[in-house]
């Protein structure tokens, strides 16, 4: 069998997050409020789980849209950094870098993206030469990239029949219209990553079981996210809720989610069985969380387990 130049080529949106923390109180409308620390780095979902999935060992390319500007070269820079392979990166000169604001306070926060570039990468980007190259498609943030809303399921289709592994994790709505053909979509789909009330919202019901029964009559694996209470993987046939790591000293929860994703398609391309990626999604989530932003907190794969066995009591 040829070997793949990557194990995951990651499709997504691309962005930076300027984070302010300290925050006097939430802004009201026509005052100013003061922030004591500030932080500029790379942010969005699908940066975020290239970025950690390389840190863990995998090989990945990236393929996104980026402006001609400081915010643009701050991302490149930035996933080059983690060793992600930014060959694919299109760069515009009509549309800048999309950016997000972060409000943080207290244990809440609020966000403001301008989307930018990203809203324009479209199926004509993506050739099926390039996606050969790979072993595994993930695809996230599916409501911030309208350029290929039409063309998802033929991307994901295509890339089944090159015989890539697959996943999608579409995110929140920021419309909060849910507007996604889940059922034409999911059957393309290997592992699909919502969140608690990403599935509820989806499905357009109130009970998890409800909307994971919906889900799974469609991809293989269902992979619910649970914040602090764990993570749910699902089959038509099988259950398997497994609790999470807690860290008792939260630095933040930014990229959590996408760190819990990065775990667990690490151990899904290298073949482990369904339990251990839960666990292994279970440890990296955690581990986010003990660093500031999404990335701080992931060097290498070694020092992830020191890491998960110290803090965590992790035994892999």
């Amino acid at each position: 069998m040829t070997k793949k130049k990557f194990d995951v080529i990651v499709v997504g949106e691309l962005n930076v997050d300027l984070i302010l923390n300290s925050i006097d109180s939430f802004p009201e409308m026509g005052k100013e409020k003061i922030a004591k620390n500030m932080n500029l780095t790379l942010g969005s979902s699908s940066a975020i789980f290239a970025s950690n999935l390389s840190s863990l060992g995998a090989q990945v390319g990236f393929i996104g849209k980026i402006g001609n500007d400081a915010f643009g070269n701050l991302v490149k820079d930035s996933l080059s950094a983690k060793k992600v392979n930014t060959d694919m990166l299109i760069t515009s000169d009509k549309w800048n870098t999309g950016v997000t604001i972060v409000l943080n306070y207290e244990e809440d926060r609020a966000m403001v993206t301008y989307p930018g570039a990203m809203e324009h990468l479209t199926m004509n980007d993506i050739s099926e030469e390039v996606i050969s190259t790979a072993k595994h498609l993930h695809f996230s943030s599916y409501f911030l990239q309208p350029g290929i809303q039409k063309d998802i399921t033929k991307l994901f289709k295509m890339t089944k029949e090159k015989g890539l592994t697959t996943s999608l994790d579409i995110q929140w709505d920021p419309n909060e219209k849910w507007d996604f053909n889940y059922k034409e979509v999911l059957p393309f789909v290997d592992v699909f990553l919502p969140n608690e009330q990403e599935a509820l919202l989806l499905t357009n019901e109130s009970i998890l079981e409800n909307a994971i029964n919906k889900l799974v009559q469609h991809s293989k694996y269902v992979v619910v996210k649970l914040g602090s209470k764990g993570s749910i993987t699902a089959t038509k046939d099988k259950r398997n809720f497994i609790k999470s790591f807690l860290n008792d000293k939260v630095v933040d929860a930014i990229g959590a989610g996408d760190s819990f994703n990065a775990g667990f398609i690490f151990k899904f391309i290298n073949g482990c069985d369904i339990d251990e990626c839960q666990i292994f999604g279970n440890l990296t989530g955690a581990i986010n969380t003990t660093a500031a932003g999404g990335t701080t907190a992931f060097e290498n794969y070694e020092q992830i387990i020191k890491i998960g066995k110290e803090k965590f009591g992790y035994k892999n």
